[in-house]
């Protein structure tokens, strides 16, 4: 459990959820068996409305893992594109294999490498971005994320709350203080910028949603 909400709500919301996909409940098994961190189901079913709802023609995902979340989102952007960004080459591996299975190889592109590196040196426009990726990085992202989301755009941050850590120092492990403290870093600054609206929600381990509306980023 997440420890961002109590856990019988957790449970109770996720026995809500639809499980029509057998693609995706073989992930969420091999995910849990090998301890590969994917999204909640919960964030996922948000993660896919807010796609469906927002209709996004391109998509950039960065934190791959082992293709979970790039096959949510391409199932509920089904005219959309998606560039996806990961490190790992076995994840990589796992994710190639996993988005042919779902038929999804020839509109889920996978980059190897290091993610900022390769935001710094990428040059296109996204609708939405979804950021699941080293979590003491989200503020390093940021810029490159705002330069290439169009008007209108959503970036969508997973992980934002961090166990209820970034929430309360009652919870914090003194070996994660330095992401915490960047995420709490990353989280006052989305949340004061005149350029987006963002709302936080305690779904999951926490996802801060932000709607771009024009104009620079505050420095």
């Amino acid at each position: 459990m997440s420890k961002i909400v109590y856990d019988y709500i957790e449970e109770y919301i996720r026995n809500l959820i639809p499980k029509e996909d057998d693609l995706l409940k073989e992930l969420e098994e091999y995910a849990l068996l090998n301890n590969v961190p994917i999204i909640h189901p919960e964030v996922a079913q948000l993660l896919s409305f807010l796609i469906k709802v927002n209709k996004p023609l391109k998509i950039l995902e960065i934190g791959t893992a082992i293709g979970y979340s790039a096959i949510v989102m391409k199932k509920a952007a089904l005219s959309g594109r998606i560039i996806t960004i990961d490190r790992d080459s076995d994840m990589i591996k796992l994710a190639e294999e996993n988005i042919k299975k779902a038929g999804f190889q020839d509109s889920i592109e996978i980059i190897e490498g290091d993610a900022l590196d390769i935001l710094t040196n990428m040059d296109k426009d996204f609708d939405f971005i979804f950021i699941d990726a080293a979590k003491g990085q989200y503020m390093e992202f940021f810029p490159h994320c705002h330069r290439m989301l169009n008007n209108e755009g959503i970036i969508f941050a997973d992980n934002v709350l961090f166990r209820g850590m970034v929430a309360t120092n009652e919870l914090l492990i003194r070996r994660k203080i330095t992401i915490v403290k960047r995420m709490r870093k990353y989280l006052k600054f989305i949340t004061e910028n005149h350029d987006y609206e963002t709302s936080i929600l305690p779904l999951g381990d926490g996802v801060a949603i932000s709607l771009k509306s024009g104009g620079l980023a505050n420095e």
